[in-house]
């Protein structure tokens, strides 16, 4: 591992880990790297012969159209073969492998006395039963089926239940608001609503099923109401918490709408045909926030999403039989759905399946949890980390981190303190940290050593860009793009392939564009700088500017909005707004906690701004465009508050008049 600092300093795993690893070395990663870019088609049926196929591939794996003025964007992986994802993480296992008895997920409630271990076994007979609920409820192949569920094993049970039968899931993170929910389902046109009564988020009670109802009364009243049925889990009842300390939900129910998911699941049969699909058929939509402020349903399908999903768990976890893994992300998020669900299923893995939050009932939470399941491999966020770290060190070592083998990080850059503290601290010093850099579309770029060094992933092809599209070679910096697709990519923005084509290649023709700056040190490393375009990163977790300054003007004291992004100790990166009233409104406290409420209702909790300031009015560019502050400028806001707006704004002005003379004052 190459950790940044004044110095790069090289970390060796331990011997015995190379030894017994997937790629044990460098050397080998070359060979596997060259074989994938060279000869993808030989690579990647190796891996396909891993899986069973009702119709084997044949031909070409890879076929691809990357180059806008040669036509339509399009990629396919191992066209006219079938399959079913559903029987390969499950019945493959059960059947085939004889994992029946093996623990697929440990699951952990919100409460450490709420927990339970499902098989491979019971998982398959769970999601049949489910399979055939689906179908009684009128879900057909094709059919698309809104997710809006806590971390619980219901959710496990949908998702696969949808690909079993051929549906298409659209999970919506169960933290988003009822405006998100809305949005969402109107856009994939979802025919059902799976949900909860309730859940609890540490002490806080989220009445599910009443945001539900809400999602749905707003696709009435915009006249696309398609969700004909809701099917209601009822796990916050289920918990039998004290209504002392934990209040009982009210769950509001329409029996023409809802469906109890206890009821119906008692009578259906745990046996259910697996649905053969299309290689290139839809698997499931994933909503990631656009930098136009409309999320993007990114589109992935059947085989090319099995094939790199439990290509890249085995190889970049280093997965062995033995493991026990736990993915603390939510499966709201594509590595949830990729490094919970998919990969590790795909695999054999036994994981765990955590509903809590890393600090309840007490800040030890993921320890105790790691010590309790014996936990080999950890993947979290940089978020959670540097969060923990704030406690010290009594937390950690109340508990035994010894089964600990390998640490994973994902969702954002990990700064070098955090990864020292993580490496040191929770690894003890003899864990490899892999930090990983992929997005919803791609599902995983590469392997990073730290802070974003890497190599690419097997099949894939980076390279750097300047602004006319020229290619540079050598140390560089630029634009991150790629030359080619491999299974796992995106397929296009569900219902808008204008949407798609404009996104990631009309910039630069035949090339994918990511979205985010590089630079390639002089030994081929590849260091993500991130987003170019209008995103900021909150915990990891990708925001777009134009939709939160969308949510701002819709209050009727706001003019004009601007949103941009300040460094945070513990998410990394926040949100500074900058709002201009209509005239005669005053800028005071209510109306900041107005609009706070405002974007965390039509956006989600991880949505609510850290700071809001007023500003008189906004520098414009000739368009009419808003102007954003250089980060100097903001640093100034920040801490310098004893100084009039105005004040500021003039030297703003004289600043822009030498450095952008096309910007009016």
């Amino acid at each position: 591992m190459v950790v940044p600092g004044s110095q790069h300093k090289l970390y060796h795993p331990p011997e015995g880990l190379q030894k017994d690893a997937h790629v044990p070395d460098f050397n080998c990663y070359l060979e596997l790297y060259k074989k994938s870019i060279e000869e993808p088609d030989v690579f990647w049926k190796e891996v396909a012969s891993d899986f069973y196929w009702k119709k084997p591939p044949t031909g070409q794996i890879l076929q691809y159209n990357f180059d806008v003025t040669k036509g339509n964007i399009y990629v396919k992986c191992m066209e006219g073969a079938t399959t079913n994802m559903c029987y390969n993480v499950l019945d493959r296992n059960v059947k085939d492998k004889n994992l029946g008895e093996r623990v697929a997920f440990y699951w952990e409630g919100n409460s450490p006395d709420h927990r339970e271990a499902i098989t491979y076994g019971q998982l398959l007979g769970q999601v049949c039963r489910c399979s055939n609920t689906l179908k009684q409820m009128g879900v057909r192949k094709g059919d698309r089926v809104a997710i809006y569920l806590p971390m619980i094993p219901e959710l496990v049970y949908t998702m696969l239940a949808c690909t079993r039968i051929g549906a298409v899931h659209s999970i919506v993170f169960a933290g988003f608001s009822a405006e998100s929910l809305c949005e969402r389902i109107m856009d994939s046109q979802c025919s059902i609503l799976v949900t909860a009564d309730g859940v609890y988020r540490g002490e806080k009670l989220i009445n599910l099923k009443q945001i539900a109802d809400e999602a749905l009364e707003k696709c009435r009243e915009k006249a696309s109401a398609t969700v004909t049925r809701c099917l209601v889990v009822k796990h916050h009842s289920s918990v039998n918490l004290s209504p002392v300390v934990f209040p009982v939900v009210q769950t509001p129910w329409d029996a023409a709408c809802d469906v109890c998911w206890e009821e119906v699941m008692g009578q259906v049969s745990e046996q259910c045909e697996p649905e053969w699909l299309d290689a290139e058929d839809p698997l499931f939509i994933l909503y990631t926030s656009g930098s136009t402020g409309k999320p993007k349903g990114v589109l992935h399908t059947v085989a090319g999403y099995l094939l790199y999903t439990s290509l890249t768990f085995k190889y970049v976890f280093d997965h062995q039989p033995d493991d026990v893994y736990w993915c603390t992300a939510d499966i709201g998020w594509i590595t949830g759905h990729s490094y919970i669900t998919y990969g590790p299923l795909a695999n054999g893995a036994t994981s765990v399946l955590f509903e809590g939050i890393p600090v309840h009932p007490h800040v030890g939470r993921f320890w105790e949890v790691i010590e309790k399941y014996r936990v080999t491999k950890f993947y979290t966020a940089p978020t959670a980390i540097r969060l923990l770290m704030k406690y010290g060190l009594d937390p950690v070592q109340k508990y035994d981190l010894s089964s600990l083998r390998i640490l994973g990080t994902v969702g954002e850059p990990i700064n070098p303190e955090a990864w020292h503290w993580y490496h040191e601290v929770i690894g003890q010093k003899r864990c490899p940290v892999v930090d990983t850099f992929w997005q919803t579309e791609t599902v995983r770029d590469a392997e990073c050593q730290s802070r974003m060094s890497t190599f690419p992933f097997f099949g894939v092809e980076p390279t750097i860009l300047n602004e006319h599209g020229e290619e540079l070679e050598g140390e560089a910096e630029g634009y991150l793009v790629f030359r080619r697709p491999w299974p796992g990519i995106m397929r296009t923005v569900y219902g808008n392939q204008e949407r798609f084509e404009s996104t990631y290649f009309k910039k630069f023709p035949g090339f994918y564009v990511t979205g985010d700056g590089c630079r390639r040190d002089k030994d081929g490393y590849y260091w993500i700088a991130g987003r170019i375009d209008d995103m900021i990163n909150v915990s990891g977790h990708l925001l777009s500017t134009a939709e939160v300054e969308a949510s701002l003007t819709d209050h009727g004291a706001v003019a004009e909005a601007a949103v941009v992004s300040r460094p945070h100790t513990v998410k990394g990166e926040c949100l500074y707004c900058f709002v201009t009233l209509k005239d005669c409104r005053e800028f005071n406290r209510t109306l900041v906690d107005e609009l706070k409420r405002q974007v965390r209702e039509k956006i989600g909790p991880i949505a609510t701004p850290d700071f809001i300031q007023n500003a008189p009015g906004l520098p414009k560019t000739r368009s009419g465009t808003c102007y954003l502050l250089p980060d100097f400028f903001l640093f100034f806001y920040t801490f310098m508050d004893i100084l009039s707006f105005t004040f500021l704004f003039i030297i703003f002005v004289l600043f822009n008049k030498i450095s952008h003379p096309q910007v009016r004052s």
